[in-house]
């Protein structure tokens, strides 16, 4: 899109993800199948998708580039997991799994990888895996290592990443994603706000977006239930068993308002994707499309 383009609201190209059809894996029998989730998303008017879980829409790029082309699809990012605050000593596991998401990505023709931190408790089982909080030494581990990964994605495949501050992960809170971009390189590291998981953690995102905005990369389009988040921090519920409660809900019946959102993110003038999620896992096949289509209207009446 040409950046001499008068209207300022054109710079935010809308999407969606297999997130918001339940697929948090690359197989599992209860989630939408690929094909259908291409069939449905493009049905609903998205025109830009991410990839989703490595594995679950083809990995050949050929196949992808076909399977996508044909309904009128295009890939705005890939997205990687990580424990970087474990050191160089899992550099090369999270290279390995890096490489392969940015070499498909690249091949789309997308220009971002979406960094999800590791979980520190399991989200389907609850089990704490290590402690919540890191210490001094972990942090900048996390920091070092991840400027690291940009500088590397950048050099070998042409993107740029977006680090999501996320449930259950380091980067999750107001303080800890402030300490985070604070200690982190503007031009290898950037942030994916999410503003459900942001929501979630207690974090304001206009006030994150007017905070921090030259460092915002990419957006997640979220909300939370206030009535179910309530009852899922009060009982420590973990992540995977508060979606299903049904903790991210269907625009607008939830927080943040997502109109001040996108009206501070479109004041900063930048080019950027705002990707519908909905964490639905899981869920029954014949409901995302419907809420599919009811959030896209709802978020062209926001100016998108």
């Amino acid at each position: 899109m040409s950046s001499s383009s008068p209207s300022a609201s054109a710079r935010i190209r809308l999407g969606s993800a297999p997130d918001s059809w339940g697929v948090w894996f690359p197989e599992d029998p209860r989630q939408t199948g690929w094909e259908r989730f291409l069939d449905e998303v493009a049905e609903a008017g998205y025109e830009w998708i991410e990839l989703g879980p490595y594995g679950y829409l083809p990995t050949d790029p050929v196949r992808l580039a076909e399977e996508t082309g044909r309904r009128g699809l295009k890939v705005s990012a890939g997205t990687v997991f990580t424990g970087l605050h474990h050191g160089p000593a899992v550099w090369e596991q999270t290279w390995e799994h890096v490489s392969r998401i940015a070499g498909l990505t690249r091949a789309t023709g997308a220009g971002h990888l979406v960094v999800i931190p590791s979980f520190w408790r399991d989200d389907k089982t609850g089990a704490v895996l290590e402690d919540s909080e890191l210490t001094t030494e972990q942090w900048r581990l996390l920091a070092r290592q991840t400027e690291r990964l940009g500088r590397e994605v950048r050099d070998r495949y042409g993107l740029r990443i977006v680090v999501h501050p996320h449930a259950d992960t380091h980067i999750d809170t107001p303080e800890h994603v402030a300490r985070f971009l604070d200690a982190t390189d503007p031009e290898l590291v950037s942030l994916c706000l999410d503003t459900g998981h942001y929501a979630y953690c207690g974090g304001d995102s206009v006030k994150l977006i007017e905070t921090y905005g030259e460092r915002l990369g990419y957006l997640h389009l979220k909300q939370v239930d206030p009535r179910i988040l309530a009852e899922v921090v009060a009982d420590g519920v973990p992540f995977g068993p508060a979606v299903a409660r049904g903790v991210m809900c269907e625009p607008p019946g939830g927080v943040p308002d997502l109109e001040p959102v996108l009206a501070a993110a479109r004041a900063l003038g930048t080019e950027l994707f705002a990707i519908v999620e909905q964490d639905m896992y899981p869920c029954p096949p014949d409901r995302p499309l419907p809420i599919a289509r009811r959030t896209r209207t709802y978020l062209r009446s926001c100016g998108l």
